[in-house]
Formats: C-alpha cells, sequence, structure tokens
C-alpha cells in the first residue's frame, strides 16, 4: 500500500529507521500529545475525543510495561510508576478530570526528559569512542 501524503512518509520511515531508544521516546511524546487532546475533550465536553485519546495514551503506557526490562530494581520501580500512572488515567477518564491527566504528564515529561538526556549521553560517548549510534 502505497504512502500519498509525504508527511506520512516521513513520519514511517522514521519509524521504521529509529533506534530502540528513539523509538522509546516517540512513544513518551505520543503519550503526552495524547493527553493533551484527552484534556481538550474534556475542556470541549467531548467525551468521544477524551477517552479516544487517553485510551492511546493507556495503550502507550501498556507498551512501555510490555517492554520494560525488570531484571534490575531500576525496571521494577519503573513498572510500579507506569502501572500507577495507567490506573490514573482510568480514573482520569472515569471521572473526566483534567487534573489527574495534568499529574501523569509531569511524571511523563519527566520519563521522556530523562531519556532523552540518556540518548544524547550514548550518543557522545559513542562519537568520543569513534563509533556511531
Amino acid at each position: 500500500m502505497a504512502i500519498k501524503n509525504p508527511y506520512q512518509a516521513y513520519q514511517q520511515n522514521s519509524v521504521n529507521t529509529a533506534t530502540p531508544g528513539e523509538l522509546t521516546l516517540m512513544l513518551y511524546n505520543g503519550s503526552l500529545k495524547f493527553m493533551k487532546l484527552a484534556k481538550k475533550g474534556i475542556e470541549e465536553n467531548n467525551i468521544e475525543l477524551k477517552n479516544t485519546n487517553l485510551i492511546k495514551a493507556q495503550n502507550i503506557i501498556q507498551e512501555l510495561m510490555v517492554t520494560l526490562d525488570v531484571s534490575q530494581d531500576v525496571g521494577k520501580s519503573m513498572m510500579s510508576l507506569y502501572d500507577y500512572m495507567n490506573r490514573r488515567l482510568i480514573e482520569a477518564n472515569l471521572k473526566n478530570d483534567q487534573s489527574i491527566i495534568e499529574e501523569i504528564e509531569i511524571h511523563m515529561t519527566e520519563f521522556r526528559d530523562t531519556w532523552k538526556q540518556v540518548i544524547q549521553a550514548s550518543r557522545q560517548q559513542a562519537y568520543a569512542e569513534g563509533g556511531s549510534v
């Protein structure tokens, strides 16, 4: 199936060529986008917009949970945080509560920003060693 829209082609290519670290960063950014749209749905009393986008954000969190390495303590801690965020988004959806979404956005933004720093540090280390990422 050919992609006719150049932006869609670019997006598809970005996903296909991304490193695992970059894909995780895309997931974090996607969840933040969907939470923002869900808040807009609450503001506009658009239940479908709110529900659809909160479910998308939850699906991303679930994907992050599935791919998490829980063999280390940090992975176990992150699993607990992801589970908490997922449950809170369910609650936000049931209660139409923007403040819960905003709380989870704060956590997700911290994860995203930390992950971005990890990617940058990894690239700098690879380049310093003469390799590439």
